[in-house]
Formats: structure tokens, C-alpha cells, sequence
């Protein structure tokens, strides 16, 4: 009996493995979602490439999520998510299939998560958390804006993509980023 079991039980968790799998959305279909619903409401797309073993991912979310920040971004953004690297964490089968590809057309390849896209209505780049370079090659991927020049570019990247951003919120959003760095 005890040899017979542990096959047995790799037979029964397969499928539900290779549903679980079935399940997890395409990048393709989280961003057409993320279209469809920014036409819709007429706003911007924030898509967030990130990993569930990545702290300033976690730090990122908590960001979104806290209460004084999450109205703001609601009122100008439709907020997509998608997982990439997670092999990192050994844990591939959390990557969103098509994800790595997408991070890449963006430019954020190799670049580390969290990795920030803001796009239009259609899905068209509007600007990337990479900060330009200062003296060096390439600028760096700014992801959860935690030093003081990575909240100055997350500033910059959000006045760029919302000329209707007000100052309170603006004000809002930055000084919860500059305290958060503390």
C-alpha cells in the first residue's frame, strides 16, 4: 500500500497543478483587461511587473494599498499587476506567462523589479520608472521610489503622465514617499 500511495497522489495533483496553471492570466490578457477598462474610464494604465519574493515589491504594495494613496491612483489609473523573475524565488510557476516578454518590449529587461510602466488609454508607453542617466551608460530602474532622487523621478514620471494631477494629491503622494524613506 505505502508504494502505491505516493504515485497515486502525484496522479491526482497533476491535474489540479496543471489547472492551476491553466488559471494564471497571460500578460496579453491582463493588459488587454487593463485597456479595455482604462478606455472605458478614460484613464492611464499603471502596470507593475514585480515578484513575490521581492521586498520592494511588498513595499510597493503597501504603497498602492494604503489608504491615503490608493484613491489617488484610483482616480487617474487602472492598476495592473504582473509577476516576472520569479524564478529567483524558485518559484517559476509564478511567472505570468508572456510577462518577461512584455518587460522587455518595455525596457525593463534585466533592469529588476519592482519595474513601472505608465500607459495611455491604449496601451502606449508613456514613460518607464528607468531615470535617465546621470554621467553613466544607462539610468537605472527607479522600482519602489524609496531614496530621494527615486521619489524625485516617480514624481517626475507621474506629473508627465497626468497633467491633471493636482498638487494635493501630488503633495499627497509625495510627502507618504518621504516619510516611508525615513
Amino acid at each position: 500500500m505505502r508504494k502505491i500511495l505516493p504515485p497515486l497522489l502525484l496522479l491526482i495533483l497533476m491535474p489540479v497543478a496543471a489547472f492551476a496553471d491553466q488559471q494564471r492570466p497571460s500578460a496579453e490578457q491582463v493588459l488587454a483587461a487593463a485597456k479595455s477598462a482604462a478606455v472605458q474610464q478614460h484613464k492611464n494604465i499603471f502596470l507593475i511587473f514585480g515578484a513575490s519574493w521581492c521586498k520592494p515589491c511588498h513595499e510597493m504594495e503597501a504603497f498602492m494599498e494604503d489608504a491615503k494613496i490608493r484613491p489617488i491612483l484610483a482616480k487617474y489609473f487602472v492598476i495592473a499587476d504582473l509577476n516576472v523573475e520569479e524564478e529567483q524565488g524558485k518559484h517559476p510557476e509564478l511567472n505570468s506567462p508572456g510577462g518577461e516578454k512584455l518587460v522587455e518590449d518595455f525596457g525593463g529587461k534585466e533592469r529588476g523589479v519592482p519595474f513601472i510602466v505608465f500607459l495611455d488609454e491604449q496601451g502606449q508607453q508613456l514613460i518607464n520608472s528607468n531615470r535617465p542617466p546621470k554621467g553613466k551608460d544607462k539610468g537605472g530602474n527607479v522600482g519602489y521610489p524609496a531614496a530621494p532622487e527615486e521619489i524625485d523621478w516617480f514624481m517626475q514620471m507621474l506629473r508627465k503622465t497626468l497633467p491633471s494631477l493636482t498638487e494635493s494629491d501630488a503633495h499627497t503622494i509625495e510627502t507618504w514617499l518621504r516619510k516611508a524613506s525615513r
